[in-house]
């Protein structure tokens, strides 16, 4: 991946990429710690989106997971129509939007939150309409997919590429802020661009905490 020189801070500046689904209150506190990366380290995120549901097609699963599936396409679609319309740029104003409503406000994930999400970001409304139909499926399967060639298909959402890296995670609560965002950060890089490494894990002991 290209890194370009910052001016602001001397050193150059690393990409980092970020698949999410906006439903995912895993993905949503992974995307607010790498906002916070954004303002200890020379790092700018770029935004793509991925679909649980895409990622669980043919899947046995409990009944009330399968419906809060059913219903985590239609925020997902938008976002791909605003990207469509407005340019990959808007997908983190959006994201930050819907996240923000879904998973601190506790707001019901429907066409009205949408459309309220969607004011937030500075977009048209009329982007909700998106919501109902399958006309952005195609290119939503496309940008998932992308994700799954980078870390294979046992994973889940989030993914984040680094240069020539890419890994699922981090899965982390609460939200490191400033220095211990950096701090994560470094590891995560150390880690995860180890030849040979794929997995860290421990059993979660705590729910996602949204502060």
């Amino acid at each position: 991946m290209t890194q370009t020189a910052d001016p602001s801070s001397g050193s150059e500046t690393v990409y980092a990429d970020m698949w999410f689904d906006p439903a995912c209150p895993w993905a949503w506190i992974t995307s607010r710690w790498l906002v916070e990366v954004e303002r200890v380290r020379p790092v700018r995120v770029r935004w793509h989106v991925m679909s649980l549901g895409v990622l669980n097609e043919g899947r046995d699963l409990p009944e009330d997971y399968r419906k809060s599936l059913d219903g985590s396409w239609a925020a997902v679609r938008v976002c791909v129509a605003a990207e469509q319309r407005f340019g990959p740029e808007v997908l983190g104003s959006l994201y930050t939007a819907l996240g923000t409503r879904f998973h601190n406000g506790a707001e019901p994930r429907n066409a009205d939150t949408i459309r309220a999400a969607l004011a937030d970001a500075g977009l048209p409304e009329d982007l909700a309409e998106a919501a109902e139909g399958t006309g952005y499926d195609e290119a939503l399967r496309a940008s998932h997919a992308e994700a799954m060639k980078l870390v294979g298909e046992d994973v889940g959402t989030p993914v984040v590429r680094v240069e020539d890296v890419a890994f699922f995670g981090p899965v982390v609560t609460p939200v490191p802020r400033g220095e211990e965002a950096g701090k994560l950060w470094d590891g995560v890089r150390l880690v995860a661009g180890t030849d040979g490494f794929f997995e860290l894990k421990r059993t979660r002991t705590r729910n996602p905490v949204f502060d």
